[in-house]
This record gives structure tokens, sequence and C-alpha cells, in this order.
């Protein structure tokens, strides 16, 4: 399953509040053309929790119209949005707010917040902490559709019989372990080691106890050589050197007993290492 993305929301506002040092961050993601907030780091109310805000009312609202940052240094006396969440926004005691967009391909898909509570100036620097937060979370959730895409692909390859089904079996297995170098630990890239190992075991179950473990670096590597890929291909694929993937080839024909690229991807699909 997708790992929910409030968590990668979470993840944003611990990093404005680190960033920028304001006491109130918080994020809204788009349901039904509507942004509801709902992850909040810092909040002394509840009165903003699950609100909607409708495109074009308020700080929020006016980012969702636009798509780009929408602050007021004065939340009370600003004229420049509208002002149809007052109660729950003065209930907090905010006093300025900046609000930047989180777009994927152009369409906003959720809204990061600072705020603070006194006249203290929210200026360029704390504007650009959050844009560049933002483009954190963007990346990461185009990372999360990405596989998600896959992961339709691999449902639809499983279930097709013959040479045609496991080619491209092998190459989602690949992909996967490409993208899957590049995730830091956590949910996502968890959930895509486990859709390689899904992958993997399409072909049969391993020898019990497998005689060799490779390091996954090793296998990413392999599954590469198994598309056909020269080392020089499958260094841009992992976005690694050439060298690196020479050694890690080096080190797996090691362990697997073979004197050969092509045999070493042989010997790890027999082990259930590759599809």
């Amino acid at each position: 399953m997708r790992p929910a993305d409030g968590e990668l929301y979470r993840r944003a506002l611990r990093g404005i509040r680190h960033r920028t040092g304001v006491p109130l961050a918080f994020a809204g993601q788009l349901h039904d053309q509507r942004l509801v907030l709902s992850e909040f780091l810092g909040a002394r109310t509840t009165g903003l929790r699950d609100l909607h805000v409708e495109p074009g009312k308020g700080v929020g609202g006016t980012v969702l119209e636009r798509g780009r940052p929408c602050g007021v240094s004065d939340y009370r006396a600003a004229r420049s949005i509208t002002h149809d969440y007052d109660d729950p926004v003065l209930g907090e005691g905010i006093h300025a707010t900046i609000a930047v967009p989180v777009a994927t391909h152009g369409r906003v898909r959720g809204v990061l917040y600072a705020a603070v509570r006194s006249d203290l100036p929210l200026g360029t620097r704390a504007v650009d902490a959050l844009v560049g937060i933002a483009g954190e979370v963007a990346r990461e959730l185009l990372v999360r559709d990405e596989v998600d895409q896959r992961l339709k692909l691999l449902t639809a390859a499983a279930a097709e019989p013959g040479p045609a089904g496991r080619e491209q079996l092998r190459e989602l297995h690949a992909e996967l372990r490409g993208i899957a170098a590049d995730v830091p630990p956590g949910p996502l890239h968890d959930r895509l080691r486990r859709a390689c190992d899904r992958i993997s075991a399409l072909g049969g179950p391993p020898p019990d106890p497998a005689p060799v473990t490779l390091s996954p670096r090793e296998i990413d590597v392999l599954s590469q050589i198994a598309l056909g890929c020269s080392n020089a291909e499958a260094a841009t694929r992992l976005a690694v050197r050439p060298e690196t993937v020479k050694a890690y080839l080096r080190s797996a024909m090691s362990k697997l007993a073979v004197h050969n690229r092509y045999r070493a991807v042989l010997a790890a699909r027999r082990l259930g290492l590759l599809p």
C-alpha cells in the first residue's frame, strides 16, 4: 500500500519549524477541489483542524486559485484576501502568515503554511525556505505516483503468461530497484523493496536456505545487466559511476562463483534474487 501522504506533510512541517523558527506550521491537502487543513505543529487550538478552504478565499484559497505563494504581514488588517476564516485564524492568535503551494505538473496538491503570533515579519528567507520544502514534498509525491503506476503495470504483467510477461516483469523490477536506490530510508523505500521481492518471487521460490547473499546494490546492478544494459548504461540508470557498477558486478560474480555477467544473472535468477 502507498504510505499515507500525511506523513510526508508532517515531515515537511518539522522542516519548516527547523529552518524558519516559526512557532506555528500547518498544512493541508486538496480533496474535491478544496483544501482540507489536517496537519499541525505548534497549534494551540483545534479551530483550524479539518477546515475546508475554498479556492479564492483566505490565504490558502488565494494560493489554490493563483498557484503561487501568498502571505500577509497583518492578517486582521489585510485587504488582499477575503476574511471568511477569521474566527479560527484569529482564535489561533495568528498575526502574520505565508502559504506556498505543493504542485506537481502544474496542479496544486497541497499547501504549506508558516505563521507567527507577533508582529515579527515573515520575510524572503522564510518564503524561500517554504518554497524549497514544498519542492521536496512535490518531488516525493511524483516518486510515489510513479511507483503506483509501476505497481499497476506489475499486476498486468503478472497476469500475462509467456516470455512477453516475464520480460515486462524484469523491466519493472529493474525500474523499481532504480527508484528505490534514490529514495531515503522510510515507508516508501520499504514499499519499493517489498514490491521488488514480490516480482522476484514470481519466478518461483528460492532454495531454502539461500546459499548466497547479495547486497541490495549488487542486485540493483544485476537487475540492470539482466535487461542487457552495459556498465555505462547501468550507471546512468542507477545514478552512479561506471566504475562503481563494475565493482558491484565483480563482487556479485565472486559471490555467485561465476566468471561473466550473463552467468551471474542466471545464477541470481536460480536463487530467486531476480525475476
